[in-house]
This record gives structure tokens, sequence and C-alpha cells, in this order.
């Protein structure tokens, strides 16, 4: 069966445990309602946050909501100079990797409290990238 990756980022509040973990829930929740995942089926999450959260792990969030066979990783983001137009403070991401048989492009990204900001327009990359 395919695996593929569905991204999301959201913010949090203060660089506090329960800020972080209230919204990497968040997130995770709207994640799995809007792509409509089993849990049964998440291969694998990767959470990163940006150098000025380091309160909590957000994986917490995930542990917390009964994914206690889903391996999870933790990572800070690498430091972009700024001032950067993409640069989101206190953001969280997470890369939701699920086994489906449905294409990627089924897959519904979602970013929440302000992180909308960090997406790129895809559509315009495209057609500076290609012949």
């Amino acid at each position: 069966m395919p695996v593929r990756g569905i991204r999301g980022a959201t913010t949090a509040e203060t660089n506090t445990a329960d800020a972080i973990t209230e919204a990497t829930d968040e997130l995770l929740r709207e994640l799995v309602r809007v792509n409509g995942v089993d849990p049964e089926d998440v291969a694998f999450v990767n959470f990163t946050t940006t150098a000025d959260l380091d309160a909590e792990y957000p994986a917490l969030a995930a542990r917390r909501m009964g994914w206690l066979d889903v391996p999870l990783l933790c990572g800070q983001e690498m430091r972009v100079k700024m001032p950067n137009p993409r640069g989101v403070a206190r953001c969280i991401r997470i890369l939701l990797l699920i086994n489906t048989p449905r294409p990627q492009s089924a897959m519904r990204f979602v970013y929440l409290r302000g992180a909308d900001a960090i997406k790129t327009d895809l559509d315009q990359l495209r057609g500076s990238l290609l012949p």
C-alpha cells in the first residue's frame, strides 16, 4: 500500500508546555478529521518547531491521543536569516505519513493560527520551475 504525506502547521501562543501541546493537539485532530485518517493507518509523524519553541515536545500531543505504537520524531527547524516573508514565530509543523490507497492529490494540508504564511504557492512555483 502506498504511503502518503500530509502537511500541517500551526502556532503556539507562548513557549510553554501547555501552549505547545494544545496547538499540536488541535492541528493533529484537524489533519485527521479533514483527511478521514484512521489512526491505524498512521505510519510515522515528524514534528518540527521553530527555535523559539523548546518548552515541550510536540509529539506529546500524539501520545496523549493514544498514538502509542506510532513512530514519532521531533526536531527543530533550521534558522533562516530574517526577515523572511515565509517565517512564522512559534511555529509547529507536522508531516503525517499514512498508509492509504488514495492518491497524494487527495491529501488535504491544514494551516491554523496564522501558519498559512509559510505556505508556498505551489502553482506559482510549478509555473516558474517547469520548462
